[in-house]
């Protein structure tokens, strides 16, 4: 009798484990307040997948959630509402279109199982070209809380000297469970920039054939335009 309650009791813990979040108290404070999608999240950067509780989204659900995002809001249509253009007015090539993580010290990092660093915070940018001038709406939006940032920019292309990519390297906040707090890693970070004298925009990017394809096209307009 004794061993089979033993049993029961062993049987229970297993299942509460399994049917619980492990969340320390770090996490257990973020999460508040927070809509279950964005839970999902803070679990997703910061809970242990191999411990005996509750298993936090994997590196495929978090990105079912970003599309999720992103399928939400035509943020074609919302870039040029913001600019203020018609789309006839901007075709002097088509429309090129970046998207990609966005690595900071505000943002929450990982690192997945295929190796690939991740983020709490992703980034869509849409770049027009009209026939004197390049109009640039970029949205940042965080998937563990509700704060996003959008920017506008538009340059005469007699004043951009270049359109060109970069790896460089940022710190960004990873959580680390023993300390229960985050602490700064190093991620390395692909990014676009126009550049104008003084400054340069930057825009975060997955590389892929259509970015290579819609770099190289908008440096051969560019090109065009200044020896026109």
């Amino acid at each position: 009798m004794f061993i089979i309650v033993l049993v029961a009791i062993a049987a229970l813990y297993v299942w509460y484990k399994k049917t619980h979040y492990n969340d320390s108290p770090w996490v257990a404070k973020r999460i508040k307040g927070r809509n279950a999608d964005q839970q999902a999240v803070i679990r997703y950067f910061c809970n242990d997948p191999a411990c005996l509780s509750k298993k936090p989204i994997s590196d495929s659900e978090y990105e079912a959630l970003i599309q999720k995002h992103l399928q939400s809001a035509d943020f074609k249509k919302k870039a040029l509402d913001k600019i203020g253009l018609d789309e006839d007015q901007v075709k002097e090539i088509e429309p090129v279109h970046f998207e990609g993580y966005v690595f900071d010290k505000k943002s929450l990092a990982k690192q997945g199982d295929d190796g690939q660093y991740r983020s709490s915070t992703y980034q869509v940018s849409w770049i027009f070209f009209s026939d004197t001038q390049v109009y640039i709406y970029q949205n940042s939006f965080c998937l563990d809380e509700d704060g996003r940032k959008e920017k506008t920019e538009e340059y005469f292309y007699k004043d951009i000297t270049n359109f060109s990519t970069s790896s460089e390297t940022n710190e960004v906040a990873q959580y680390d469970k023993k300390e229960d707090k985050t602490v700064l890693v190093n991620v390395d970070e692909n990014r676009f920039a126009v550049t104008v004298p003084g400054d340069k925009f930057y825009c975060s990017l997955e590389q892929s054939d259509y970015t290579e394809r819609a770099i190289q096209g908008m440096k051969a307009k560019l090109r065009e335009k200044k020896n026109a």
